[in-house]
């Protein structure tokens, strides 16, 4: 019986390059599966260059990344399981909305406009970047210390530290005063149709102890698709902080969403059409 997909199409979010993923695409390979695991735009480069001279990134925004990833997804010969984390889920559930991917797993997720809870673990992580309005068209990194609190406070200084000159980059700091302005925009960029009812699949993924997107902000998104038919499910992991990708016992949090795509792909597939898309 042939798969519902053979591509599976990885976004990374805010302060991360494609590297966050090396871990998945090896596992995701093995299955048999094409990987896709592109940068947003300009971020394809190498960390370190980007550390050192970020500025082709600073004012991207999240319209200009949504249309990377549809330009990617259009040059496929199928649709694929879309994956996201972070800001990468927020643009997940934007992509399903237009009419992307067989199904799409937003990871620990930057919410979509309509969210209303504020967690101060998640004030304290943005703060800094939008006390300052000039940031709005600058690529800011986070420092070693905000790192550890943002995507490691499960871990030692010690442990944080090698993950953040491993991973950690500038981030452009234009999407989250998107983000954070979002409900006082009629027009933002991060705004979704919670009532579409012929979008794909979609599973929202929390991390127990996320400190950027924790699970009450997850949980909100996720009551938000309430209003629609399209099947929207939730599941949250134990123990796990933003840093989930890497985090021990990744391995689960990859091979759940992967089950949870082929199945619910499979069962859409199965399922009359109920209207068109781009890729229809």
């Amino acid at each position: 019986m042939p798969r519902a997909f053979d591509t599976i199409v990885l976004i990374h979010g805010l302060w991360m390059t494609p590297r966050c993923w090396e871990h998945w695409i090896p596992r995701y390979q093995a299955h048999g599966y094409q990987v896709v695991a592109r940068g947003w735009p300009g971020m394809d480069a190498d960390p370190d260059a980007l550390r050192r001279d970020p500025g082709n990134m600073a004012s991207l925004g999240i319209t200009e990344v949504v249309e990377h990833y549809e330009e990617i997804i259009e040059g496929l010969d199928r649709p694929p399981l879309i994956v996201g984390h972070s800001f990468g889920g927020l643009i997940t559930q934007i992509l399903l909305d237009r009419g992307f991917g067989v199904a799409g797993v937003a990871i620990a997720s930057a919410a979509a406009k309509g969210v209303l809870i504020l967690p101060f673990s998640t004030i304290r992580v943005v703060a800094p970047a939008l006390s300052n309005p000039l940031n709005a068209h600058r690529a800011v990194p986070l420092t070693a210390e905000q790192f550890h609190y943002a995507f490691c406070n499960t871990l030692t200084a010690e442990e944080s530290r090698a993950v953040y000159e491993r991973y950690a980059v500038p981030g452009p700091d234009h999407v989250l005063f998107q983000a954070a302005l979002a409900n006082f925009n009629p027009h933002a960029a991060s705004m979704v149709d919670f009532g579409n009812a012929e979008r794909a699949p979609l599973l929202m993924v929390a991390g127990e102890l996320d400190h950027i997107s924790p699970p009450a902000i997850v949980t909100a998104n996720y009551r938000l698709y309430a209003r629609s038919s399209a099947v929207t499910d939730l599941h949250q992991f134990p123990g796990r902080s933003h840093y989930i990708l890497g985090q021990g016992g990744w391995e689960e949090v990859a091979d759940y969403a992967l089950a949870w795509g082929e199945r619910r792909a499979a069962e859409a597939e199965r399922r009359p059409p109920v209207g068109t898309s781009p890729q229809s």
